[in-house]
């Protein structure tokens, strides 16, 4: 192997290694994972119909200083307006009435429809309370998906 194919080699190692580690300790927020607990999660199930759609997990990690964060991991949605992440008391809910009839919280605006992302939770919010992780859009009261949580 001549010296730049021995260079190459030795940063690809160096790099992925780096990687690796980072994604192995690091989990939310820049916790490191024996310290985040995952307290409750789901995935969302796909189609709501043939226009809105949101695919990935979504988790409810606690930090080791006790801040609470909703997670989306490996996260794809339609792209639309206005859209939000909310908490809901309905399991799966296709549509707004189904989303706010049993008590919902919203979480904040949704950051991207592709990718992971967190959203820290006010220590004042019960989680016993919801039982999906919600995409919605607050401009014309569309559900693009939702993600029924087990608590673990």
């Amino acid at each position: 192997m001549n010296r730049k194919g021995l260079v190459a080699a030795v940063v690809l190692m160096i790099l992925a290694f780096g990687v690796a580690s980072l994604v192995q300790t690091r989990i939310v927020g820049g916790a490191e994972a024996a310290q985040a607990v995952r307290l409750t999660s789901g995935q969302f199930g796909g189609w709501i119909d043939a226009i809105h759609r949101a695919e990935g997990n979504a988790s409810v990690y606690q930090l080791s200083n006790g801040v609470r964060v909703v997670r989306l991991e490996n996260f794809k949605s339609t792209n639309g307006p206005n859209l939000y992440v909310y908490l809901s008391g309905d399991p799966s809910p296709r549509n707004s009435a189904q989303l706010h009839e049993n008590g919902d919280f919203e979480v904040g605006r949704l950051k991207g429809n592709i990718g992971n992302q967190n959203y820290e939770l006010p220590a004042s919010v019960d989680l016993s309370k919801f039982k999906s992780v919600v995409i919605y859009c607050r401009q014309f009261h569309v559900v693009f998906g939702s993600a029924e949580l087990a608590h673990h």
